[in-house]
């Protein structure tokens, strides 16, 4: 299962984005899903983001939106090939760098954290497509922007996918589209309005759907690629991912992730591996970032993960014999009757969905863990780690400081790193080495399999890998593969095609941390549409 791949993901900044934009808005029309993640200047006061009050929780995020900024967006558009195998996708992939025209707060944490992770602030405030958040100034819609470019998103009407997507959704919100309505039901109102096919949070689905062990984004993402590797290998139904060939004159602005199933420097075996960090394991965030002497290496946690639940497993059907055995012997006629009964109970030898829960493919899949299996759902401060691993750059590295700097959009530049800003760039991208598309012309190059010797050594959130500043491109890819992963295995397990939501278990639910139940993006009857969204909406409509 040693297999490489390149994900080509797109820069677009000042310079080109007139040029790439044809491109991108074909992209958007025509794919099957859009997936989006963003890069944020900061986000406030994490106490207030975790408020066990969803409507205050909510205010808290609206405050940071009003008063940071987006630096960057992730746009990853899929397209499923109907003259292809089934679950076969072209992807498109697009890290835009971007600059907020308007006074806003740089937090030192963010910036210590997206720098380490190669984020190059120079090339930010240099060549960042300029925006203002906010209500539109005058007839903007007719402009090439990252406004309009949002406008076309939801002209095209496709179903939305995040991560963690509740503070994404409300700087998008605030930075490209109008001003934040107070409420929070008047927000998810407008969401619904404005994303008709649907809103789709992977890390809802990774904890609720396929319940997995950890939910964070690179953990999802490698899990879904390791079982559908299986997949493939068995000749079952399974996921391909297709990129488009760029032509030689926009190599320059095509940054690869290489890509393998597993990284170089993961080994199984060995008395001298390095443990494992617990909260790294759990989270996808550890307090002492790149100085922590334990692993973060993905790989080697979902090697422990899998084995503890095939310890847990083959203890639950021990049990199961045992109890089996004893029934059968007190009373051979009522045997059935208490196996039912054990069944009920939770001891029945394969495990049940809460327990190490089968996949659809059960027979090809490896057993998928729910959290009561391995982690413990979030406390408090478990539900501030989580927030820094998966809530966009500002996931920091501190949770504690909450106090911001306040720059002028051109004033304050950091230094320059050169490097990839994914904090999962070591994370990697599922096909191969695809060169390239024409600008409008979307040719697909089908996956080809290259094994390569050991390339880069990438470490979870560790040293920052060489390349661009794509984190925001390449974590929109991997939320874009897991929803594509989970949509196959739902379609494999419901033969019921109807004309309902795309996928209807996630259909408009937002993960919350630390809460059983998620948001749900709907108009209730108690709840009015904003006048800014009422207004854009005639604006995408009318010109549209």
């Amino acid at each position: 299962m040693s297999q490489r791949w390149r994900v080509p993901v797109v820069d677009v900044q000042s310079d080109n984005f007139p040029e790439l934009w044809p491109s991108m808005v074909l992209a958007l029309r025509t794919a099957t899903f859009v997936a989006v993640d963003t890069e944020l200047s900061g986000l406030g006061a994490r106490k207030l983001l975790l408020n066990p009050c969803i409507e205050e929780r909510y205010k808290a995020v609206c405050s940071a939106a009003r008063t940071r900024s987006i630096l960057s967006l992730g746009v990853a558009c899929f397209k499923r090939l109907p003259d292809k195998p089934e679950n076969t996708y072209l992807c498109q992939i697009y890290n835009l760098t971007l600059l907020c025209t308007e006074d806003y707060i740089v937090e030192p944490q963010s910036v210590q954290f997206l720098v380490q992770h190669g984020f190059d602030f120079n090339k930010q405030y240099s060549q960042g497509i300029p925006y203002h958040k906010g209500n539109d100034k005058g007839n903007e819609n007719q402009s090439q922007s990252v406004r309009t470019f949002f406008l076309e998103l939801i002209r095209a009407k496709k179903p939305l996918i995040l991560h963690n997507g509740l503070i994404d959704l409300v700087f998008l919100y605030q930075c490209f589209y109008a001003h934040l309505p107070d409420s929070l039901g008047t927000f998810t109102a407008d969401l619904s309005e404005m994303f008709p096919a649907g809103i789709y949070d992977t890390k809802y689905a990774s904890e609720f759907e396929t319940r997995f062990v950890a939910s964070y984004l690179e953990y999802a993402y490698k899990k879904c690629k390791r079982e559908n590797c299986k997949l493939k290998d068995s000749s079952s139904q399974h996921l391909t991912i297709e990129f488009c060939n760029y032509p030689a004159n926009m190599s320059i602005y095509i940054d690869y992730r290489h890509c393998s199933l597993e990284e170089e420097n993961h080994s199984v075996g060995g008395g001298d591996k390095v443990p494992v960090c617990e909260k790294f394991s759990a989270y996808g965030w550890c307090p002492k970032g790149v100085k922590c002497p334990h692993s973060h290496n993905i790989d080697l946690i979902i090697d422990e993960d899998d084995k503890l639940c095939e310890k847990k497993r083959k203890k639950r059907k021990q049990k199961w014999r045992r109890q089996k055995n004893i029934g059968e012997s007190a009373k051979e006629q009522e045997s059935s009757g208490k196996e039912a009964e054990l069944v009920q109970n939770g001891e029945d030898g394969p495990p049940q969905k809460r327990g190490c829960c089968e996949p659809p493919a059960a027979t090809v899949l490896a057993e998928i863990t729910p959290n009561c299996e391995g982690r413990p759902l979030e406390e408090n401060t478990d539900m501030e780690a989580e927030l820094s691993s998966d809530t966009s750059a500002q996931r920091e590295e501190d949770l504690e400081s909450t106090e911001g700097t306040t720059a002028q959009a051109a004033a304050v530049v950091s230094p320059s790193a050169k490097g990839n800003a994914s904090d999962s760039e070591q994370a990697e991208g599922k096909s191969d080495v695809p060169t390239g598309i024409g600008l409008v012309n979307h040719s697909d190059t089908p996956e080809t399999e290259a094994v390569c010797a050991a390339e880069k050594e990438k470490e979870t959130h560790g040293l920052p890998s060489q390349g661009g500043t794509h984190r925001a491109g390449f974590d929109a890819f991997m939320t874009g593969y897991i929803m594509a992963y989970v949509w196959m295995l739902k379609k494999e397990k419901n033969t019921d095609t109807g004309a309902g939501p795309w996928l209807p278990d996630c259909h408009n639910k937002l993960y919350l941390s630390g809460k059983s139940m998620p948001l749900h993006i709907v108009k209730s009857s108690f709840s009015k549409s904003s006048k800014a969204h009422s207004q854009k909406m005639k604006v995408a409509w009318g010109s549209g």
